[in-house]
């Protein structure tokens, strides 16, 4: 017969056993630390997580007051702390604000860059790039800000990319091709107002008085 007896299926199994036992064993065991370590380590970064967010609101509200260099050390110790946070990249948005506040805009150029440059979400490196593009038209450098717009469609965010185009070009002294940025930025404000994408609002207002500024110079 090919079935072995009773005894004999015995005696084989406790010598599989033998040969593979310890294999089994450590198996368990590592899959049992594995899931205890992986349990550890979810709820580790979630208590990170957090405490990043609550500090991080805490460091908003003090960069909101009047004490800028106090406001501006606290922000980058936060950046040490919790430099592998979600909240990194936000928060040098707000070392980059307090900068431009305190007239500091190579640093805050350099701040802005970096989050252009490295953040994780698409968003923040859009509006990185936008306040980028904005200081250093302050900074004297329209060239500079027009090659950090780029030509490439910028979605939800064309109509700022536009104005902002237009806002190098006046700087440069190029009339014509500012107003062409500003009407286009309009053009893309308006269809994102129908489709319920954006607000008119106060920058609706200012985006006509620099067209109608434009459009009334002799």
């Amino acid at each position: 017969m090919d079935l072995l007896e009773e005894g004999e299926q015995w005696e084989a199994l406790k010598a599989w056993f033998r040969e593979n036992g310890l294999a089994i064993v450590a198996g368990a065991l590592i899959g049992v630390i594995g899931l205890f370590g992986w349990r550890w380590w979810t709820s580790h970064s979630e208590a990170q997580h957090l405490a990043a967010s609550e500090a991080y609101e805490k460091l908003l509200s003090r960069a909101e007051g009047s004490n800028l260099d106090t406001a501006l050390k606290d922000l980058e110790q936060f950046q040490k702390d919790y430099a592998g946070s979600a909240y990194a990249a936000p928060a040098q948005l707000a070392v980059a604000r307090i900068h431009v506040a305190k007239d500091e805009l190579d640093k805050a150029a350099a701040d802005l860059r970096a989050v252009a440059d490295t953040a994780k979400d698409p968003q923040l490196r859009t509006v990185a790039t936008l306040r980028l593009a904005r200081v250093q038209i302050a900074q004297g450098k329209p060239d500079d800000a027009i090659k950090t717009l780029g030509t490439g469609d910028a979605g939800a965010f064309q109509s700022a990319f536009s104005e902002v185009r237009g806002d190098a070009l006046q700087a440069k002294g190029d009339a014509t091709a500012a107003l062409r940025e500003y009407e286009a930025a309009k053009t893309a404000r308006a269809a994102a107002v129908v489709s319920g994408g954006e607000a008119a609002g106060a920058e609706g207002d200012l985006l006509d008085l620099k067209i109608n500024d434009l459009k009334s110079a002799p």
